[in-house]
């Protein structure tokens, strides 16, 4: 069974940092492109980074480039969302997606598998 598991959410105060990490079971993700999205109350699921299957390409909502980190370790079937700078907008639940095909993709129909979300909560 494929799963992808979030951890590392949790409440942060404003300018604070966070790291999410994504675990990947029942298969090796190492030749698919991987990607975070996230969802705050009442709105549509956006999307926040992507990286290539070789961790050489990567891309960024414009609402956090400068700010996060997207990165992965195809050895231990991990990747990962380094969240510096964290404002209060921040605030949502935040998922892993492993996507079709190993390039990177910022649409929300290029991933086919998806976690269960962490929450991630930054307070002003």
């Amino acid at each position: 069974q494929v799963q992808l598991v979030e951890s590392g959410g949790g409440l942060v105060q404003a300018g604070g940092s966070l790291r999410l990490s994504c675990a990947a079971s029942g298969r090796t993700f190492s030749s698919n492109a991987m990607g975070w999205f996230r969802q705050a109350p009442g709105k549509e699921r956006e999307f926040v980074a992507t990286i290539s299957w070789s961790g050489h390409t990567t891309y960024y909502a414009h609402s956090v480039k400068g700010r996060f980190t997207i990165s992965r370790d195809n050895a231990k079937n991990m990747m990962y969302l380094q969240m510096n700078s964290l404002k209060p907008e921040d605030t949502a639940i935040y998922y892993c997606a492993a996507a079709q095909g190993n390039q990177a993709v910022t649409r929300r129909s290029g991933y086919e598998y998806w976690g269960q979300g962490t929450q991630v909560t930054v307070s002003s």
